[in-house]
């Protein structure tokens, strides 16, 4: 501590993520290809995220595809599903889960198809983004708080982006 508080550097109390980063960086895990029921394919395309402070959320809108041997054409549709992010520290990662699904729609697609593929959804939702990596810690960002025994803690979305606060390691963790 000494030597931050010589240095005229205060210790950082958060690490803040853009929005638009976040997005950069799941768009980078697109696009992806998902069996359903052996007979279908769903692929989804770039999510466009948004941000949802009141419920410390994110929103994805994920667009999807529906091909397979089965069907006489492709359905365009949308995948619509909302998740909260949490820290891994084997990698210094943030990632997606408590994935929920709010709905699932494919333009023409017949009724029986449709009610099929909503069986699904929860699993291709999490599948598709379950454990994504939305955003990974750079060692810049870590140098500091790591010198000083501290870890990312609570993870705060905002209608910017995300706020990581960083907390003080207990004392089993800080020897690891």
């Amino acid at each position: 501590m000494a030597a931050t508080g010589c240095s005229g550097k205060s210790m950082p109390g958060s690490v803040s993520v853009s929005q638009q980063k976040l997005q950069e960086m799941v768009s980078s895990r697109f696009p992806r290809q998902f069996p359903v029921a052996g007979l279908l394919h769903l692929n989804l395309s770039a999510p466009q995220l948004a941000m949802v402070p009141e419920r410390n959320a994110i929103n994805a809108q994920i667009p999807a595809e529906l091909t397979g041997k089965v069907l006489k054409e492709k359905y365009n549709g949308l995948l619509n599903v909302d998740f909260s992010l949490r820290y891994e520290p084997t990698d210094r990662t943030l990632r997606a889960y408590q994935i929920k699904v709010n709905s699932l729609t494919m333009d023409g697609l017949a009724p029986a198809l449709s009610d099929m593929l909503a069986t699904y959804s929860t699993a291709l939702a999490e599948q598709a983004m379950g454990q994504v990596v939305l955003y990974q810690l750079q060692d810049k960002e870590l140098a500091l708080v790591e010198a000083m025994a501290m870890e990312p803690g609570a993870i705060t979305v905002t209608q910017q982006g995300l706020t990581v606060q960083l907390l003080q390691k207990t004392p089993q963790d800080a020897k690891r």
